[in-house]
């Protein structure tokens, strides 16, 4: 068995039902030079892969948000999409994509966004909600964010009350808070 499976292993004995955050923490790969030189990728395909610890992470991301009239939880594509729909079905609430150009069917709003070299977009339906919806928006990750940002944009062109905007990591040394316009944020784990 590799160093990594038997720190999977050792992270979740004894709580393969209920993992806390130290033991979903433990789960996640650190990737180094992906997707270029000198970036360290946090990987949470372990996470996803193992039912006790998406369970665990699923409801830490949602409970905040239980008593907060949530209607719609918007996801960013694509690992947002993983992370958004269980939230949504957790609040009884419905799913909306944010999706990148040109992957939508129906008539979409646009907002587009900067990169480090160049800039991108994401797209919703026109119809995904109506004026003052209570939306949570989910990913996995804020780093810089500028993807964040433009997602609330977004939502708030269609008229939507952004109530909160929930992670599971945050890699706080990026200043992604910073950009969320008032939006709070939960983030289940923080690298500083």
């Amino acid at each position: 068995m590799g160093r990594a499976a038997s720190a999977v292993r050792e992270a979740l004995s004894g709580a393969v039902h209920s993992p806390n955050v130290n033991q979903l923490e433990a789960l996640i790969r650190d990737i180094p030079d992906f997707p270029e030189k000198g970036v360290v990728f946090k990987d949470i395909t372990p996470v996803l892969a193992h039912a006790g610890a998406l369970s665990q992470l699923i409801d830490s991301m949602a409970e905040p948000f239980t008593d907060s009239g949530i209607t719609k939880v918007a996801g960013i594509e694509a690992r947002g999409f993983t992370l958004a729909t269980p939230v949504a079905d957790h609040l009884g609430a419905g799913f909306i994509p944010l999706r990148k150009p040109g992957k939508l069917p129906y008539e979409t709003v646009k907002e587009e966004y900067e990169l480090e070299y160049g800039f991108d977009s994401l797209e919703v339906h026109t119809d995904a909600l109506v004026t003052g919806e209570r939306v949570l928006l989910v990913d996995d990750v804020i780093a810089t964010g500028g993807t964040a940002a433009a997602a609330i944009r977004l939502l708030r062109q269609l008229g939507a009350d952004v109530v909160g905007f929930s992670v599971f990591i945050e890699l706080a040394f990026l200043d992604g808070a910073s950009k969320l316009d008032g939006v709070p944020l939960h983030a289940l784990l923080r690298y500083d």
